[in-house]
Order: structure tokens, then C-alpha cells, then sequence
């Protein structure tokens, strides 16, 4: 596979580089099809205490489909182990170069979502915290996995009772894998199809509260 890299151009920064300095950072990893604008239009729902940085994904999806992907979902090889591993080694490429932030959480949705997971997999003791919507755990094992089975990090996941997108398998395993991995927090909503919902988000912001009390 060939290597992938985020554009440093495509990044929605919530702060100016000299406002950065010492804050907590949010990362935002978006879903198949759309771009940094999508989750970057949730800061208002968010904790002001965070910089965020809304990150755009590094492939285009097959035509007529619009927007950016992480990884492909399409043919034999859709979603698989090695395409989702190799978003995440450019999504920490990537956060090499651009920020020295000591606290680095991230919010990702559906493919976001899995490819924020598996970078927490693949650094356990870098990143301080995952929030998954509508998204899932990658089922291949990972060397780190170990590690982050003993440090387990703070992971909230929230997803709708009606979400037909995501498949049921990788559902299962998730609910499976996730509690073994993390401290769990999180929940099913009632309803909701593969959306985010204001339940939701006022869920996640008392998630993201927590976590800025526990950096101190």
C-alpha cells in the first residue's frame, strides 16, 4: 500500500499558533465522504478549553461519491486492517510535525472513529483519551494492544440504536473489544440512525469535562 499523508493546508485550526501554546488539543477525524468543515462545525457544543484542529482525511472516495476518505470501504480490500492502520500512522505523522501539545485527545466519527481508535492502539501513551461516534474497533490485533489493555485510557463511544451503516460484526466485536482496552463510558441512543444527536453531544461534553478536570 502506498504511503498516505494529511494535507497541512486542509487542517481547521480553532486557535491562532500563538494562542496554542500550553492547551489541551481536540482532534477531529471526520466520516467517509465529507471534509474538516463537518465535525469542525461542532466547537460550539465542545468545552472552549480545548484547541482543535479539525483534520481532513487523505484519500477521495471512487466517483460520483463526494468529499475525503481515511480508508476505502469499496471491493475486497474495504475496510481493511492494513488501510485503517496506515490513516492512522498519517494521522500521527502528521501530529509529529504540527503541535508539541502535551494533552492530545480525539473526536472521531464513523471512519474517524476507527482510525482515532487505532492510533490510540498503535501509541497507548500518547493520546489521553478517545471519543468514538457511530464508529468501531479494527478486529486485527496490534502490538500495543497490550499495553493499552493495562493503561486503559478513558474511551467514550455513543452510537444509535438505529444505525444501519456500520456492520453488525464490527459492532459486536467492538462491544467485545472496547471494555478489555478502556475505561468505557458511553451509550446507545434510542432512534438515532448514523447521525450525532444533541443527547449525544451533551453527553460528550460532560465526557470532555471530565478529562480536562483529570489533566488538572
Amino acid at each position: 500500500m502506498s504511503a498516505i499523508a494529511i494535507d497541512d493546508e486542509a487542517v481547521l485550526w480553532s486557535e491562532s499558533p500563538e494562542t496554542r501554546a500550553g492547551r489541551p488539543l481536540l482532534l477531529l477525524l471526520h466520516g467517509y465522504g465529507s471534509d474538516e468543515r463537518d465535525l469542525f462545525g461542532l466547537a460550539p457544543f465542545l468545552p472552549d478549553a480545548f484547541v482543535l484542529a479539525a483534520v481532513r482525511a487523505p484519500l477521495a472516495p471512487p466517483f460520483p461519491a463526494p468529499g475525503w476518505s481515511w480508508y476505502p470501504i469499496e471491493g475486497l480490500d474495504g475496510r481493511s486492517s492494513g488501510a485503517v492502520t496506515a490513516a492512522a500512522d498519517a494521522l500521527i505523522a502528521w501530529i509529529d510535525r504540527a503541535t508539541d501539545a502535551e494533552t492530545i485527545g480525539i473526536l472521531g466519527f464513523s471512519q474517524g472513529a476507527a482510525v482515532a481508535l487505532q492510533a490510540l492502539r498503535l501509541q497507548p501513551d500518547r493520546f489521553a483519551f478517545v471519543v468514538n461516534l457511530a464508529g468501531y474497533a479494527d478486529p486485527s490485533p496490534l502490538p500495543g494492544d497490550e499495553v493499552l489493555a493495562e493503561r486503559r485510557p478513558p474511551v467514550f463511544w455513543g452510537r444509535g440504536a438505529r444505525d444501519e451503516v456500520i456492520p453488525p460484526a464490527a459492532v459486536a466485536h467492538t462491544v467485545q473489544w472496547l471494555p478489555a482496552h478502556a475505561e468505557l463510558s458511553g451509550r446507545v441512543y434510542a432512534g438515532l440512525t448514523h447521525s450525532v444527536s444533541q443527547e449525544e453531544l451533551d453527553d460528550v461534553h460532560v465526557f470532555l469535562d471530565k478529562q480536562l478536570a483529570a489533566a488538572g
